[in-house]
Order: C-alpha cells, then sequence, then structure tokens
C-alpha cells in the first residue's frame, strides 16, 4: 500500500444520516483503497456513527464549534491533509467504485481532473435513496465558455496539494459559488482535465430547499460578487434546468462514459 499515493476525501457535512452512509458505502466499494477520509461535521448532530458503521475505512470525524456553512467546513479539512492528492465530495453525492482509480490515471500531467456526472432525483424509503430520475451532465472542458456558465463539479474532482498551497483555501465570501470561483483560479494558474466518465453522481432534492434549486434572489449578491472579482460581466440568475436549454450550453453538450446501472447505493444503515 506504502507505494500507492495516498488520497485525502474532504467530506462536509450537517445532518444527513442516510446520505453520509450511502456516500461512506460508495467509498468502501472504491477499487483504490489508500484513502484518508476527512468527515467535518459543521456543528450538526454527532456523526460518530459512521466510523462504527465502516471500520474498514479510514475516517476521521473533525466537530466544529459553530455551524459557519459547507465552504468553511471545507478549509476546516484542508487543515487536515495528509495525502499526496485531494478529493473533494459533497456528504449527498456518491461516486462509482472505479472513480477514484480513474481519476489518479486521468491526472497525470495534470493538476486537477474532474469528471461528468450523473444527476439523479430520489425518494426516501427504509433508509435508503430510491432513485427515481436520473440524467447525464457531460460538457466539453471550455475555460471562455465556463465564464459564462460553469460545468464544473466539485465532488468527485481530484487535484495536487500545490493547488491549495499557491490558491489558498476556498473563498468564503463567494459563498454558494465557490466551486465555480475556485476552477476558474486554478484554471488560470494551472493544468486542468476534464475526465470523459460519468464517475460521479450527484443528488438533485426535488423538495426545492437545498443544492441547486430554490432561493435565486438570494444567491445574485454572490454571484455579482463572483462577477465582479473574475470579471465576468452580466451574468444570468436562472433556474439551473433552464440554463442547460441556453443554445450556447447545448453546443457544449459531450459524450461521456457511462458506467451505473442505475441501482441505489445501500448502505450498512439499510441492512
Amino acid at each position: 500500500m506504502s507505494d500507492q499515493p495516498l488520497v485525502s476525501i474532504i467530506i462536509p457535512t450537517y445532518n444527513r444520516r442516510i446520505e453520509l452512509a450511502e456516500l461512506a458505502e460508495s467509498l468502501y466499494r472504491q477499487t483504490y483503497k489508500n484513502l484518508q477520509i476527512i468527515v467535518v461535521n459543521d456543528c450538526g448532530p454527532s456523526v460518530d456513527f459512521i466510523q462504527d458503521l465502516y471500520p474498514e475505512l479510514a475516517i476521521q470525524i473533525i466537530d466544529m464549534p459553530e455551524n459557519l456553512k459547507h465552504v468553511h467546513a471545507r478549509n476546516r479539512g484542508l487543515l487536515e491533509v495528509k495525502g499526496d492528492y485531494i478529493m473533494l465530495c459533497d456528504d449527498d453525492d456518491l461516486l462509482l467504485p472505479i472513480h477514484i482509480e480513474r481519476m489518479l490515471e486521468e491526472i497525470q500531467g495534470f493538476d486537477l481532473v474532474y469528471p461528468d456526472v450523473e444527476i439523479f432525483h430520489y425518494d426516501y424509503e427504509n433508509n435508503t435513496r430510491l432513485i427515481t430520475d436520473r440524467f447525464v451532465f457531460a460538457y466539453e472542458y471550455d475555460v471562455a465558455a465556463m465564464r459564462r456558465f460553469s460545468t464544473f463539479f466539485s465532488s468527485g474532482c481530484l487535484f495536487r496539494p500545490e493547488v491549495i498551497a499557491a490558491l489558498g483555501p476556498f473563498d468564503t465570501d463567494v459563498f454558494h459559488y465557490w466551486d465555480w470561483d475556485f476552477f476558474l483560479r486554478a484554471a488560470e494558474k494551472f493544468r486542468v482535465k476534464r475526465a470523459p466518465i460519468a464517475s460521479a453522481l450527484y443528488a438533485f432534492a426535488q423538495q426545492g430547499d437545498s443544492n441547486m434549486s430554490g432561493q435565486l434572489d438570494n444567491m445574485r449578491p454572490y454571484l455579482d460578487m463572483l462577477s465582479e472579482k473574475h470579471q465576468l460581466g452580466e451574468l444570468p440568475t436562472k433556474n439551473f434546468f433552464l440554463l442547460l436549454e441556453e443554445p450556447e450550453v447545448k453546443a457544449r453538450q459531450a459524450s461521456t462514459e457511462l458506467i451505473w446501472d442505475g441501482q441505489p447505493i445501500r448502505s450498512r444503515l439499510a441492512k
């Protein structure tokens, strides 16, 4: 194992017991095993159960003393990194079994690599998320176009620690768009690559109370702040799915390797 690079995975979490267990299950199923898993509990209910549920995984839990939201939690996780590479993952997203192995192959000659994703809707049943709908999110890597509409998802991205050493931590000021900001900063100074495989699964809650859905008015100030920081000009505040229908976005759709069988990833909570 020692000749294999260590991958440090940072997972901010807040009160998502079922989702976190499914993510842990997806990490347990990885073909690549040399992992440091950093779970940053953002002052939510205890997540110590996850170490008992998956004792095979090297899970380190950091308890935040106050709820500072997910960007601060990621930055706290950065302080614990011991790996040769860093991977980010939201607590409700999932990684398919070959994901980490594949990203390590793809990053050779690059500094940051990110996968395509399948976005899924779900309902809960017996401590499991059952898939109700899914669609592929795969777009060509085009920095100029990604200044208008970012097709970078942070979950499952892999990068070298040198990226953080040069850029500094994630920007808490741009909050909703911290990942877009991180991508733009990284693409400016480092070798970035899209991996054409949909090996990460992005959870989209249909209830409209989380993730990319919801309060566009609340997001506007952060979008303006991002635009000013990177000189992006006027950016539209539109529903995510409406943006996907824009001609300039549709023109960037790319083919990708599909490896998910569409089955839910049942954790040990459901067994």
